[in-house]
């Protein structure tokens, strides 16, 4: 059987959440520069445009789930100003050391609250929001954690749900592979980058964990390179 015909289980480096130095900040730059180079994250603002025109109001409030060094945040305050929309972040991510840099690399962000904290805690959906994104982080779940994970988005979101992630291909697969493996200096990334990949999804797998999950009204869209659009408006 081919290796891209189902989602792969094989951990990533980054899922240790004790994970932390030079070596984790080197990886989130070089994360942030594939990003910027690929344009994943045009992703992200394309699926909050959409949903907030559905929902016009005053202000939101987004909660970004496994927010990392809080680059996307960042992109996300600088693409809400550039509309001259008023928006306060939470940044929620379960490693304590990736916060504290974030905390940091976004000193100037002052709409902006950050939590140490695990999605499957009971106390997540306590606090509510307006909108939830996470972005290259649901493919780091099983499909059953995925089907708790979006029920728990549901309840802390009142208007939707963005979701940006990798899309498995196996042209996907060998071009990161390749062009970390000739530029990456971080051995995370080189060995992440394209596990990632088989980690990640069709949009079978999508329209079945949704579905699972209870999710009767959604929309996925592909973008490129080799990223998919996951959209719940409520």
């Amino acid at each position: 059987m081919s290796i891209f015909e189902k989602r792969s289980e094989e951990k990533e480096l980054m899922d240790d959440l004790d994970c932390s130095g030079e070596e984790l900040e080197q990886t989130l730059r070089e994360l942030k520069t594939i990003n910027r180079w690929l344009g994943g994250n045009h992703v992200t603002t394309d699926g909050l445009a959409k949903v907030m025109s559905r929902h016009p109001q005053a202000s939101y409030r987004i909660a970004d789930i496994g927010c990392g060094g809080g680059d996307m945040i960042g992109i996300m305050n600088r693409w809400a100003k550039s509309r001259n929309l008023t928006v306060d972040f939470l940044g929620i991510d379960a490693n304590r050391n990736i916060i504290e840099l974030a905390k940091v690399r976004l000193s100037e962000v002052t709409n902006v609250r950050w939590r140490v904290q695990n999605v499957f805690d009971p106390t997540f959906s306590q606090e509510k929001v307006d909108l939830v994104t996470c972005t290259l982080f649901t493919h780091h779940f099983t499909d059953h954690e995925l089907v708790d994970l979006i029920r728990a988005f549901r309840s802390k979101a009142s208007l939707g749900i963005v979701i940006n992630d990798l899309h498995r291909h196996w042209f996907a697969f060998h071009s990161i592979r390749i062009l970390t493996g000739i530029f990456s200096k971080s051995p995370m990334v080189r060995n992440d980058a394209s596990l990632s990949v088989l980690r990640s999804f069709k949009k079978a797998d999508w329209e079945r964990i949704l579905k699972a999950a209870g999710i009767e009204s959604f929309e996925i869209r592909w973008f490129w390179a080799f990223r998919w659009q996951v959209l719940i408006s409520f």
